[in-house]
């Protein structure tokens, strides 16, 4: 691993400690500050960098295939475990449970770690492939969530309160477009179909509120562990970084060798994509439901972790590969 990946590693560390260190002071402690710091972040600094993204996307020079190799299997990975986890799910547990734990297992850390590693190491070539992998992530992968927690909720709520079937729809579809992940990317989609350009003072606006999603989201991740613990969720969090790391690159690696036939610089993008760490916008989808708010934390820290070892390993692989 390079130099610069492993200094990026300790940055986010870092990060994470004065978060923690902060919850654990006078002036964070409590459940107060997390939930209104994960509010900002969720309600308003998101949005802003979802909205600015779909807007800005350019879909006549994205590279599709690339993209086909990346997210059909990442999104089959994701729709699989959300099923295990329906299947595994305990009597009278929560609703946002599998939906939750299958964004964990699925959602990468493209930008902070992503970046830097395929930037170091495959130069301009596969950073064009990763930009496009980015700009498609946050949409397909929390969009999904979404789709698929709000459905379950919807269905307890119908059992529990035996409301009518299409009351409990409409409340439901409600639910799903006035959010604060999907009306931003429906609405940057609309404003990208007029063919118009975001006004200078407007684009710049939305890029520095979105650029504070990064920041806000690692900080957070240190107040959630100090005020939540990690009691009972070192297991959990265990399985899901050895999930994320080793068993959804496999799948995409194997997907887009074996059945796209991709090689050289597009496959080890791809592979070392769906190897990155637990993202931290995935602790704001936990806490936006108040659902395994500690093992997602626990999971972010120890998949960045274990990532020192874990990209050293898939670029032995990638490396082996294609030299047999």
């Amino acid at each position: 691993m390079s130099a610069a990946v492993f200094l990026k590693l300790l940055v986010l560390i870092l990060i994470v400690a004065i978060g923690w260190w902060a919850g654990r002071t006078s002036m964070l402690r409590g459940p107060e500050p997390v939930r209104v710091i994960s509010a900002v972040a969720f309600y308003l600094l998101a949005p802003a960098l979802l909205f600015r993204a779909t807007a800005k996307i350019d879909a006549h020079h994205l590279p599709w295939q690339t993209l086909a190799a990346f997210f059909i299997p990442v999104m089959l990975w994701l729709l699989l475990n959300y099923g295990l986890q329906k299947i595994i799910a305990k009597p009278n547990s929560a609703a946002e449970i599998p939906a939750v734990r299958a964004l964990s297992l699925s959602f990468g850390n493209n930008v902070q770690v992503g970046l830097p590693l395929i930037a170091s190491l495959f130069g301009d070539t596969g950073l064009s492939l990763h930009v496009a992998i980015i700009s498609l992530h946050a949409i397909l992968l929390m969009g999904t969530g979404t789709l698929l927690i709000e459905l379950d909720i919807a269905r307890q709520q119908h059992h529990a309160d035996q409301q009518s079937l299409s009351k409990t729809l409409q409340q439901t579809l409600r639910n799903i477009i006035i959010h604060p992940i999907i009306l931003p990317v429906m609405s940057g989609f609309a404003f990208n179909l007029t063919g118009l350009h975001l006004p200078q003072p407007l684009d710049e606006t939305l890029q520095l509120m979105g650029s504070g999603t990064v920041p806000l989201c690692l900080l957070l991740i240190g107040l959630s562990l100090a005020h939540h613990g990690v009691k009972g969720s070192v297991k959990p969090a265990l399985m899901i970084s050895a999930g994320k790391m080793i068993g959804m690159p496999l799948l995409v690696f194997l997907s887009a060798h074996y059945l796209l036939h991709l090689e050289g610089v597009q496959l080890a993008v791809v592979t070392l994509g769906a190897a990155l760490p637990c993202g931290s916008n995935t602790l704001m989808f936990s806490q936006r439901y108040q659902t395994l708010e500690a093992e997602t934390s626990a999971a972010i820290v120890m998949s960045t972790v274990g990532f020192a070892v874990m990209a050293p390993l898939w670029l032995m692989v990638l490396g082996r590969f294609a030299a047999s």
